[in-house]
């Protein structure tokens, strides 16, 4: 006899069929929570080395400030004593320059002349005094022109001062000249 199945085999089928498919949407499911949370993890992990990094990275800049702030102290601080060194060198060098000023004063002072006060500001002078004449203090200027020295007398002041005797006339004197320092005798 012929074998007849009278079971809803199709129903039975599409039942099945839908619980396959319904297994395989889970297990999508599930495969596509585990992937999204696999890649959440790898990406908190890069976000937290790269976090990482750059904690380390600004403690070395830190580090490297400082350096730099110590450096540009101790620069300074090398300004300061090369400007000092060479005050001081200037000073040495400048020691037997005014022996030399001071003697080559007294040299070109004529007879008949005499200085009552001197001024130094660099090398710039300004000498008060009192002559005899007007004609003592152009040969004064010409002494000083003459020396090696001292140059470019400049008269400012010439008055005449009549004396108690007539026979007298004294005259008061301002000059302003430069100190200079012959070839020979210039700093190395």
């Amino acid at each position: 006899m012929a074998h007849i199945n009278l079971l809803p085999w199709r129903e039975k089928l599409r039942k099945q069929r839908q619980r396959e498919f319904g297994f395989m949407i889970i297990g999508a499911l599930i495969l596509t929570v585990l992937g999204m949370g696999y890649w959440h993890l790898f990406v908190q992990g890069q976000i937290d080395h790269q976090n990482d990094r750059n904690r380390f990275l600004e403690g070395e800049i830190a580090k490297v400030d400082k350096q730099i702030r110590e450096i540009r102290e101790l620069e300074n601080t090398r300004r300061k004593l090369i400007s000092r060194m060479k005050v001081i060198e200037d000073l040495q060098i400048s020691r037997p320059q005014i022996v030399h000023l001071f003697d080559e004063l007294v040299t070109v002072v004529p007879d008949g002349a005499y200085l009552d006060n001197m001024v130094q500001r660099g090398r710039n002078l300004v000498l008060n005094g009192h002559a005899q004449s007007n004609a003592r203090v152009s040969t004064y200027m010409r002494n000083i022109e003459a020396s090696p020295w001292m140059a470019a007398p400049q008269l400012r002041i010439i008055e005449n001062t009549d004396a108690a005797e007539e026979t007298t006339k004294d005259s008061t004197f301002q000059l302003d000249l430069v100190q200079v320092v012959p070839k020979g005798d210039a700093p190395q």
